[in-house]
């Protein structure tokens, strides 16, 4: 059999792949089984930050794996306490929590959550409050946050104690909060899974502004814009606000699995010896190459993604078959007049690769792709779209 073959007889039917077996990559161009290269405009779901086989990225993941590659966390290692002072220089955390994945990284924060409200309040008080349309993880509590019903579907019951409002909506926020107190209200600074719609900056002040007339957290999801994609280190930086609880993944492995929970000061307390854990949370060879990323992603860095991130706005505003633009930094969905479905598999078919949201086409690039592969991919994305709303 072949590889698509095995995948059908030995892999849980849970996604619905591309027609595409990646074998090789480099920078921002993958290459298929047949020999095709694409231009990566998907970075593995916003892992891959630096593209495919980033050099300085295997180096130091390759360095700390001939030292040793896991200890346990019995043990102190210099990457995980290395990588966790960076993060918490670098937004104002106090400490950090270790994990494998962004599902992890919120269930997590919704753990401290919970443990900081029963302190504070008593066991009483637990709702935490999250946004419709939102997405939070596949586990059973994370998808008991996702405020998406289609999620929920075949797994109820759901894990009590979350109630969903609109994102946007001030009203309906200053609504829900006086009704339930609750401990905490999560959010995500753009919606990805939802359609890659971000939040405004007069929505965050509320949330902000009621987190501390009512006394609840701030919980920030930032697994997918965080780590540079936003043009800034973490979305929520772009919104003027600063949350109690930040968790992050993706980006912040390069291509390794990895979550982190960052704790503000309200909370940092919360954990004591044996209240939570994580058998490969913060394991050294994916600690040492994330903490390489991390040190990249400076102003330079982060200037030439708002550059990058104009362009691509300006390329497709209002060009023809597209509805709409949205999104910050490299995290950007498209609205087009044609199916988006059919779109990428044009794309593909060019030599392109994008993504989906909901109905939108979902574009994801490498934090440094080079500005001619970047324009390029576009102006194939451009192509495309006006030829399928001409149906």
């Amino acid at each position: 059999m072949n590889t698509f073959e095995k995948d059908q007889e030995y892999i849980a039917h849970t996604y619905a792949r591309f027609p595409l077996q990646i074998v090789s990559g480099k920078g921002s161009v993958l290459t298929d089984s047949e020999g095709r290269e694409y231009i990566d405009l998907g970075t593995g779901i916003a892992v891959n930050t630096f593209g495919t086989a980033d050099e300085g990225w295997i180096a130091a993941v390759t360095a700390q794996m001939n030292l040793f590659s896991h200890s346990s966390n019995l043990f102190y290692s210099a990457p995980c306490a290395d990588l966790a002072e960076e993060l918490c220089n670098r937004t104002g955390m106090k400490r950090v929590f270790f994990s494998n994945s962004g599902a992890e990284a919120n269930e997590c924060a919704i753990k401290v959550a919970r443990g900081w409200g029963a302190s504070v309040y008593g066991p009483d008080r637990y709702t935490i409050v999250t946004l419709e349309n939102s997405f939070h993880g596949r586990t059973l509590t994370t998808l008991s946050a996702t405020g998406q019903d289609v999620f929920h579907k075949d797994f109820t019951p759901l894990t009590p104690g979350f109630v969903h409002t609109p994102a946007n909506d001030i009203e309906a926020l200053r609504k829900v909060v006086a009704q339930v107190k609750p401990i905490a209200v999560m959010f995500e600074a753009v919606q990805g899974e939802g359609g890659v719609l971000p939040l405004t900056r007069e929505f965050a002040a509320e949330m902000a502004k009621l987190s501390e007339e009512y006394g609840f957290l701030l919980l920030a999801d930032e697994v997918q814009i965080g780590n540079g994609r936003s043009g800034s280190l973490f979305g929520y930086m772009n919104l003027g606000i600063t949350p109690d609880v930040v968790t992050t993944a993706k980006g912040l492995g390069g291509g390794l699995p990895i979550g982190a929970t960052l704790l503000g000061e309200r909370v940092q307390d919360v954990f004591t010896p044996g209240s939570n854990g994580s058998t490969f949370g913060g394991n050294p060879a994916v600690c040492a190459g994330a903490l390489h990323l991390l040190k990249r992603i400076d102003d330079a860095l982060l200037a030439e993604v708002r550059e990058k991130s104009e362009y691509i706005f300006d390329a497709l505003t209002d060009a023809e078959g597209i509805r709409s633009v949205s999104g910050m930094g490299l995290m950007i969905g498209v609205e087009t007049e044609g199916d988006a479905g059919e779109i990428l598999a044009k794309c593909r078919e060019r030599g392109v690769i994008a993504l989906k949201a909901k109905s939108k086409v979902r574009l994801l690039p490498p934090l440094n792709i080079p500005f001619p592969l970047l324009k390029q991919a576009i102006t194939v994305l451009k192509e495309v779209c006006a030829e399928c709303a001409k149906g």
